[in-house]
């Protein structure tokens, strides 16, 4: 029981940390658009340049996290794919939408990570469900600015890429049974890279003007890459769902900075809303401290199986 609770404490400190550095993006990533980089140039570089770093440091100092197994790989891909697209509607969406709002419908994702699990055959706790449930009050609490106009395209931009972060946390939660966080997040930011580098070459190509200031890209990229390997540790350690539900956090950082850096407000509404959030996030102490477990055999993720893994392959990682 112990090792359970210490499990579980690793994984919700990685998680809130994941949360804390995401919360980040959606204010470096408007920044970036604002200073002048369109929204294709700013997916393609942080995730680029985040995958490029990250495969140098593994390769250079943990070489023994480049293993994975063939299906493994499989999974990663297709995540990462997924993931892919849903960051490029991110930030054409980011570029419709205030940091905030945009940071606020994109925080309706574990509600569709509660329908993935539930396909999945990985149903969730009813305090999980009211969690959600709270959660989506909030989130519709904050997204109530009846004197400003919504841009229905940005708002079903920024849904859309909400349902495909939450399809790949799933995906992700079965390679982890077997494979380390760094290995997935490597892997994962690879195939995303893939996707958006090409997307970038084929409909944009467009430049930034000499003169722009790069370090709004430079946060992103640094973000991604320490978010990315904090988001999968805390799945691997407790689950996808609980990992939503925590990341919401992520939600109350860019609020906080939108503010600051951007000038953005929040309504009374607004507020209560945040305050719902929060106390959503609360409650996870009380969720079971058992380790996310499956048979892996049933489900529409069953097919991401290990054949069998030498048990010291990634070294005294657990």
């Amino acid at each position: 029981m112990v090792s359970l609770q210490k499990k579980q404490t690793a994984g919700i400190l990685a998680a809130f940390s994941s949360a804390v550095f995401l919360g980040f993006a959606p204010v470096f990533g408007k920044l970036a658009i604002t200073l002048g980089f369109t929204p294709f140039a700013v997916v393609a570089l942080r995730t680029g340049f985040a995958a490029g770093i990250l495969l140098l440091a593994i390769a250079i100092f943990y070489p023994q996290y480049l293993y994975i197994f063939p299906v493994g790989l499989v999974g990663c891909a297709l995540a990462g794919a997924i993931n892919g697209f849903g960051s490029l509607l991110y930030y054409l969406a980011l570029q419709r939408l205030d940091a905030s709002v945009g940071q606020l419908l994109y925080s309706l994702y574990p509600f569709f990570v509660a329908l993935w699990l539930i396909l999945d055959h990985q149903p969730p706790s009813r305090l999980t469900l009211f969690r959600v449930g709270l959660a989506t009050i909030a989130v519709l609490l904050l997204t109530s600015v009846p004197k400003n106009s919504v841009d229905l395209t940005g708002v079903l931009m920024m849904i859309g890429a909400a349902v495909l972060y939450a399809m790949h946390l799933p995906i992700n939660q079965r390679v982890l049974y077997e494979v380390p966080a760094p290995t997935v997040a490597l892997y994962t930011l690879l195939s995303m890279s893939a996707v958006v580098i090409p997307a970038y070459l084929l409909f944009d190509r467009a430049w930034p003007l000499h003169n722009v200031p790069w370090w709004p890209v430079a946060g992103l990229t640094f973000v991604t890459i320490f978010s990315r390997i904090a988001l999968f540790l805390g799945v691997k350690k407790i689950g996808g769902m609980q990992t939503a539900l925590l990341g919401l956090a992520e939600l109350l950082i860019a609020i906080i900075f939108s503010h600051i850096w951007l000038g953005e407000n929040l309504t009374l509404l607004q507020w209560l809303g945040a305050a719902g959030l929060g106390f959503s996030l609360i409650l996870v102490m009380f969720e079971d401290a058992a380790a996310p477990t499956h048979s892996g055999r049933t489900g529409w993720l069953s097919w991401i199986r290990a054949p069998g893994l030498p048990k010291d392959i990634f070294g005294p990682y657990e």
